[in-house]
Order: C-alpha cells, then structure tokens, then sequence
C-alpha cells in the first residue's frame, strides 16, 4: 500500500500553483515593471524561510468522470517566515490572478491570513496588488445576484492593529478593498509611478465627471502628502528593505519587549557640532535631523512620513542599541507649528509608541498652533487638543528636550505636565504663553504711544523684558528641571533609555 498517487496529485497541484495565473499574465505583469506575488515574497523575507499555507487553494477543473484537469490557484498567497530571524505572517495579492478581483478569491484565506498575525502573536506585511480581494462586476455574471456588503474578518484587521505591528506595501493599482487594508497599518509604502491607491479607480471617477488617470487620482506623490500612506519609495526593493526596518524596532507582538542591538557608538560621546546648531536669531532656521543623527545612534535613524505633517518629524532610533519613538519639531516647515496635518501625525505616532510601549524622545522647537483662515478652516484646534490628548495619555517613559521655542498650548504639547518631567533645556530655549514680538506693542501701546521716542521705547521695553525671559530665570524657580550644554545631549539620553527600559523591561 503506498499513497505516492495522491502525492503525485498533490505535486501536480502544488506546480500548477506555482504557474499563478499563467506565463501570459506573469509576463503582462513583468512587462507593467512589476514583480510578481511569489517574486516578492522571496525578496521580502529571509532566504528558505517561508513556509507557505494553502499553496493548493484555488478552483478545480474537472472532466465528466470527474477527473482532474488543472487547477487555479487563489489570488492570495500567504505563510510564515522569517524577517532577521524572526517570524512574521507574509502575504502578497497575485494580480495575475483576475487582478485581485473577489471572484478569484477564497475569503477564509484572507480571513486565516489575518488571524494567525494576531493568535500567533506575529507581525503581519501585506503586499498589495489590486482590489485585494474586492469586488468585481464580473462576479454578477457567476453568483446570479448581488449582497449586501460585508468585510470579511475586518474584526481581525482591527484586532492586528491592537496586537502585533502591521506593514503594508502598495505595489500597484490598490482600489477598494486593497485601498482600506493598505491605510488599516502601522506603516504604509508605495512605490513612486507604479502604486495607486483609490477608494474607486478611474472609470468611476468619470462618473462623476472627473477626467482623470490612475496617478492623478491616487498616486504617491498625493497620498504620501496628504497623509493616506508614510513613504514614498523608488523601486519595490526598497520597500522591501524599509519594511524590514520598521519591524526591527518594534517587538513582535504588544506586551514583548523589542531586541536591543550592539551598539559600538559611545554612550557618552559629545557631538561638538551641538554647541552652534541653533542660530542667535530666532527667525534663522537650523536642521533638527542634524541633531538627531549628532544625538542618536549613529545611521539609527529611520524616519516616517517626512512628506506630510512636515512640522513635525517622526521616527524610530536607537540609543546605545535600545529603540525610541522620536518625535522632534522642524524649524523649517511653517516654523515648527503645528497645522492640522501636523496634528493628526502626531496623534497617531504617539498612539504607536504606547501600544507597542517604546520610550518616547521628544526635540522640542514649537511656536505653537498655526495660526490664520486656511488653520481655522482645516480645525487646526480640535486636531491639536487630539494630538496633546495622546501626549497626556501616554504611559510610556518620556524625555523631553526644549531646543528653543515652546510656546502656547502646543508648546506645552510637549509632554503631559503633571508626570515626573525628565526634561533637558537647551540655553536656547524661549518659551510663555506667545512670543513677546506677538504681543509687546499691544501690551505697551499706550506707553509707547506716549514717549517722545516711541521707537526708542519699544527698542528698551524689548530689551527688558529679553533679559526677563532668560531660561535661566525659569531654571531659577525649577519651572524647567536642567539647563544643559548642548554636547550633553546623546549622553544624557542615552541615561534616559537605559532607565526607560530597566522600567519597560520590569
């Protein structure tokens, strides 16, 4: 007795799953300067690691008798493998396979896909390529009827987002359903003039009386500035490669902690470069990612969504090999204030820092909310008190550093006011209420008014009141814990971290 037929079947099938939807449509999707699904796999992961689950799923073919004829896989393809020697959940849409389209999909797959992220507790990458499982009008012609909608396993995406970290890759026209689990992610890439991403592609939109291709209507370098999607990428290997990255830092699964890494950069080096960063002039810009890269470890630095909410700059690094959220401000976008998009990037990164419960550094350079009609008409207010809402929220240990302006009630945004403050400032820090040249004349009109020299009045009440907001006088009082030389920076957070985890690791 020998069950080496039905393993011959089994190899048959497994072969005709290895053909996806045919050297046709493989090639069509090559010829488009696209990979295919089981290409990317292979690059994504470590080398030998996956292990495919339901490679045989599909639609059979079958003769009179019965007999097996061929067979079509699904258009998912998904298992476990190893990113850095870790597991993860990988999966890839096969475009070849009807585009993506629901009547080529077998729902439970999606559905076991999502689970095993989550019950296995295992970070999940999707690789999306088309409508990802969506609807298609062709499937009316097989199914004799319609449904109402419904979203198969949606309770699971939302439960991944709550558990283990989840990455998802646009890699082609993303419509639909492909479009809503592309944006259901911690960190989201496309790929510049080959991703696409739409509620409902083009032929829809013509409905409505808009002309419009599919990189006009859902390209990268819209979704990638509005806030839809993190990082615009030039090939698919690169997207690859800041998959791989953004897991590095974060654990597994919520409640383990991440992997620390060796680090041969001195905890307590002093950059000298620190000293003469920020300018004497307050209008004069100066490069925050200079003292990021000087602070933290050295090429540690991975930053996310540098294309939209670009008051604030997001990232992951590492200090003396223990990873951080860093949140800084960038002087040289409207200032460092915060408008709406700067808001909800804020909300949304310190929501990620909590969950996945890494320390918080924040570079603070904030002259407060955007002021102005486009700030009122976007609700820069209700969108900031969210964002300060996530910061007096978090639980996570936090360090603050006032690099120089900390103003109004983004300004005290920088940490939640009534927790032990492990804050460092800067000696040129500058912070109140509003800046003295957005009130002075206002607040001395009438003495100013009233000298013989009114311009050589303001020029002395200024003068005043500068020697007045000397952080030393703050320092004075213990309104602001440590004034610190600038070079003192990296050492001192890397005490932070190394307290921070001790905590964390508790």
């Amino acid at each position: 007795m020998s069950w080496e037929k039905e393993l011959e079947e089994l190899r048959q099938r497994e072969a005709w799953a290895e053909e996806m939807g045919g050297a046709e449509k493989v090639q069509r999707q090559h010829d488009r300067g696209k990979l295919d699904a089981r290409e990317r796999i292979r690059r994504l992961v470590d080398p030998g690691s996956f292990r495919e689950i339901g490679k045989i799923a599909g639609r059979g073919s079958y003769d009179e008798a019965g007999r097996l004829e061929h067979a079509s896989p699904s258009n998912l393809i998904f298992g476990r493998a190893d990113i850095e020697g870790r597991p993860v959940v990988a999966s890839a849409d096969d475009f070849t396979v009807r585009g993506g389209a629901a009547d080529a999909a077998l729902h439970r797959k999606f559905v076991m896909c999502e689970k095993m992220a989550h019950e296995m507790g295992i970070p999940l990458i999707r690789m999306i390529d088309g409508t990802g499982g969506g609807g298609s009008v062709k499937t009316l012609e097989d199914t004799g009827f319609t449904y109402v909608p419904a979203v198969p396993s949606w309770e699971d995406i939302m439960k991944n987002l709550e558990t283990v970290p989840v990455v998802a890759l646009a890699l082609g026209p993303t419509a639909g359903m492909g479009a809503a689990r592309t944006v259901a992610s911690h960190y989201s890439v496309m790929v510049k003039g080959l991703s696409q991403i739409f509620a409902a592609g083009p032929v829809v939109a013509q409905a409505i009386g808009e002309d419009v291709d599919k990189e006009g209507l859902g390209g990268s370098e819209l979704h990638t500035r509005n806030g839809v999607v993190d990082e615009e990428v030039a090939s698919e290997d690169e997207a690859f490669a800041h998959a791989r990255r953004f897991l590095s830092y974060l654990p597994s699964h919520v409640g383990q902690q991440p992997p620390r890494t060796d680090c041969d950069d001195p905890a307590d080096r002093r950059e000298e470069s620190l000293i003469s960063l920020v300018p004497h002039e307050d209008k004069q810009v100066y490069s925050m990612r200079a003292l990021m890269d000087a602070a933290f470890d050295r090429g540690s630095v991975f930053e996310m969504g540098r294309r939209w909410g670009r008051a604030a700059i997001t990232a992951f690094a590492r200090l003396d090999g223990w990873p951080v959220a860093v949140l800084a401000s960038d002087p040289s976008f409207l200032g460092g204030s915060w408008e709406a998009l700067t808001s909800q990037k804020v909300k949304r990164f310190v929501e990620t820092a909590e969950l996945f419960r890494l320390p918080v550094v924040h570079l603070v350079d904030n002259p407060g909310f955007m002021v102005g009609v486009e700030a009122e008409r976007t609700g820069t207010i209700r969108y900031g008190v969210e964002a300060m809402n996530a910061v007096y929220k978090a639980t996570v240990p936090w360090a603050s550093v006032i690099v120089r302006r900390a103003y109004g009630i983004a300004g005290s945004a920088m940490s939640n006011a009534t927790r032990f403050q492990y804050r460092f400032a800067w000696p040129s820090g500058d912070w109140g209420s509003l800046p003295i040249a957005g009130g002075l004349e206002a607040a001395y009109k009438s003495d100013i008014e009233a000298a013989d020299d009114p311009a050589a009045r303001l020029a002395e009440i200024k003068a005043k009141l500068e020697r007045v907001t000397s952080p030393f006088r703050t320092a004075e009082h213990f309104s602001v814990e440590d004034i610190i030389d600038p070079r003192d920076t990296r050492p001192l957070l890397c005490e932070f971290a190394d307290l921070a985890w001790r905590k964390l690791g508790a």
